[in-house]
């Protein structure tokens, strides 16, 4: 991938992410995409991306969309639980977040949490990280990530099999089908 075509897709997540063009989607779900993040100073950090770009805040969405979104970051909550804690005994906790502050749509942070992180940022918000650690290289997404990130894929399938199982008439993908499908960005990151 070029510098331009990662640009590209940074610019416009969600409408590469509708394209087909984003390469960080794990798997399309009901009212928006699994995507693993750009950097991985906390490995498996994994962001929920609302499917309409229009929709800046929770209360723009239909009450139907708006369950179905919150579903969506549960199941991809626990998807990064599981396969995080199986990849990494020092596995705390997820922390889910909705913030909105710096992108304007709608989206939500799923933060694995881990023992070996400095016992001054351990039990504190992710964001009081020091600024560089976000944008070092040696935290970017790449190659070195592809077990885990195929490992929360695989747990999003699952998952996504059982609540069809146990909800047949859930809200699964707009127009019907399960919670969740394989998309554009499964066959591997940036």
């Amino acid at each position: 991938m070029t510098t331009a075509e990662t640009t590209d897709w940074r610019r416009d997540r969600i409408g590469s992410a509708l394209r087909g063009e984003n390469p960080t989607v794990l798997r399309r779900l009901g009212a928006g995409f699994a995507a693993i993040g750009d950097t991985q100073f906390l490995p498996g950090y994994s962001v929920l991306l609302v499917d309409d770009p229009g929709v800046q805040r929770l209360g723009d969405l239909t009450r139907p969309r708006r369950r179905a979104f919150l579903e969506g970051l549960d199941l991809l909550g626990e998807a990064v639980e599981r396969a995080c804690h199986a990849h990494d005994p020092a596995f705390r906790r997820v922390n889910l977040e909705i913030l909105g502050n710096t992108d304007p749509y709608l989206h939500a942070h799923i933060w694995p949490r881990y023992d070996w992180e400095p016992a001054e940022l351990v039990r504190l918000p992710v964001w009081l990280y020091p600024r560089d650690g976000w944008t070092d290289a040696r935290h970017a997404l790449g190659p070195r990530h592809e077990p885990l990130r195929r490992a929360i894929g695989a747990e999003l399938d699952r998952l996504a099999a059982a609540a069809e199982r146990e909800d047949p008439d859930g809200p699964g993908l707009p127009g019907g089908g399960s919670a969740c499908r394989p998309s554009c960005g499964s066959a591997g990151p940036a």
